[in-house]
């Protein structure tokens, strides 16, 4: 039987799916999270169909020197991203918000019809270079499966 497939207009200026990867200081998980997106988004050729929004309840100064030394180490710069405090507004037009372990009634809209997945990861924040790695491989492996799952509920037209 052939799989039935809903058509998708890729031409369209809304991307067929909006992402915030959101923690509490946005210093660390989120960014990194958000980070792999985009390495994922770009190597999958999916800049039109995937958007990225990243943020915090309570944003820190800066992205964490341990996460960014974690990330450096894959090639991925975070030194100069800066932490940012994600905006109701912005959460209510994303289909799906990821926390990282903060709870989701402190993060999402009231009345956001969206949906939320808490991936329930460690704070880096303070904590050994091994363990961040151990950190930094988690989220890599679920932004990976995230967008297997994305990209095979729309298939690109063809």
């Amino acid at each position: 039987m052939p799989r039935a497939y809903r058509v998708v207009s890729h031409h369209s200026d809304r991307p067929d799916h909006r992402i915030a990867f959101v923690c509490v200081r946005n210093a660390g998980r989120s960014q990194m999270a958000a980070a792999f997106a985009r390495r994922e988004r770009d190597r999958r050729e999916a800049t039109d169909r995937i958007e990225i929004v990243t943020g915090g309840t309570r944003p820190a100064d800066r992205v964490h020197d341990v996460v960014v030394e974690a990330m450096r180490e894959l090639d991925v710069e975070l030194g100069d991203r800066t932490p940012r405090e994600v905006t109701p507004d912005e959460l209510r037009a994303v289909d799906l918000v990821v926390t990282m372990g903060c709870s989701a009634s402190n993060v999402c809209p009231a009345a956001w019809n969206g949906e939320n997945r808490d991936w329930g990861l460690d704070d880096p924040h303070g904590r050994p270079l091994a363990e961040v790695r151990e950190i930094r491989d988690e989220i890599a492996e679920r932004v990976d499966a995230l967008f297997d799952e994305l990209l095979s509920e729309t298939p690109s037209a063809g």
